[in-house]
């Protein structure tokens, strides 16, 4: 932690909340200069238990906990979805799966670092936290989910005395804002097979995802709109158009598999309210929107992608599909619409 006592923190946080309640606790982090991790630690307007145990075992025990709400996010996009963990994989590598039909989880290891039992205003989360002390992933109770469960995971991992928190920085990436041979680069992504594929040539080239697009050629990637994806949304929602939203960080990736119905603006934030699955997007920190169009051994693949002012993808949508299985016609010729130029086909 920071050599700031805990005391000394609650105090500085009671005094915010007491001018701005509204304030969720990832803005009172901002507003304090701390991170989000810490204001748990040091109790600040919460009941905290430390969780030890290794990330992988942590993991492996939700699928106990029966229905839930899962809920990843980074700064400007936050993904919840209700249902059980199922299908977990947590492996011995540094990539975990979950791969149920309501939880579709990747999940990062190696920046995994602390978690912790969480109580607010009678509200039950376990939540889970990267090195740099921002939240990578929580878990909410709910009325479904198997109480008597979600409290012998926290008897069962509850640390006895609580860990010092100690955080550290992550260091930048080691990527250019442009490929040193466009051409190559551009020769690479026709060659693709698999839309996994893509992170691997973007480490091959050590150039940064935005760098790749605007290098790759219009038919291969074109920015469009940064209205793009009310646009997608509002017209999948019409044509029951089931899609695939990925909301990530440095932690995690979360994603929805399914058609979205209900939509709603609140001010600069546009929200997909459905039962099941909640979008929250801060519509104010898009800078880029793009559509990007992938080879694969089942024909091409299109997404649209979200862009913040720092590089960060805030959120991805793809057409539902399977491994396997061609993109979806109606999903193609939606974001195609999107386009001033005509995509590689």
């Amino acid at each position: 932690m920071t050599t700031e006592s805990s005391a000394a923190l609650r105090e500085r946080h009671d005094a915010l909340i007491a001018a701005e309640p509204q304030l969720r606790i990832r803005e009172r982090a901002a507003r304090l200069g701390v991170s989000e991790a810490e204001l748990i630690a040091a109790d600040c307007g919460v009941t905290a238990i430390a969780l030890q145990g290794a990330p992988r075992e942590l993991f492996l025990e939700l699928g106990k906990l029966g229905r839930v709400m899962a809920l990843s996010r980074n700064d400007h996009c936050v993904h919840e979805r209700h249902g059980a963990y199922t299908g977990i994989d947590v492996g011995e590598g540094p990539v975990g799966l979950v791969l149920g039909p309501d939880i579709d989880l990747r999940m990062f290891f190696s920046s995994w670092a602390s978690a912790w039992a969480v109580t607010e205003h009678g509200r039950h989360s376990l939540q889970f936290f990267d090195k740099a002390g921002t939240a990578i992933h929580k878990v909410y109770r709910t009325e479904h989910t198997d109480a008597a469960a979600w409290d012998a995971y926290v008897t069962r991992f509850a640390s006895e005395a609580r860990p010092a928190l100690r955080l550290e920085a992550f260091a930048a990436p080691d990527e250019a804002d442009a490929p040193e041979d466009a051409a190559a680069l551009r020769a690479h992504w026709l060659a693709l097979e698999d839309t996994h594929d893509f992170f691997v040539m973007l480490r091959k080239f050590r150039v940064s995802r935005l760098g790749a697009l605007a290098a790759a050629g219009e038919d291969l990637a074109q920015q469009v709109p940064d209205t793009a994806v009310e646009t997608l949304l509002e017209a999948a929602a019409a044509r029951a158009l089931p899609i695939m939203c990925f909301v990530g960080n440095r932690g995690i990736v979360q994603i929805h598999t399914g058609p979205v119905s209900r939509l709603q603006r609140t001010g600069p934030w546009f929200n997909v309210l459905d039962a099941d699955f909640n979008l929250h997007l801060d519509t104010r920190a898009i800078t880029s929107c793009w559509v990007v169009n992938k080879p694969t051994r089942d024909g091409w693949v299109t997404s649209l992608e979200v862009y913040a002012a720092s590089g960060e993808m805030i959120v991805q949508f793809f057409g539902a599909r399977k491994p396997g299985a061609p993109e979806l016609p109606a999903w193609r010729e939606l974001l195609q619409g999107l386009c001033p130029e005509p995509l590689a086909a």
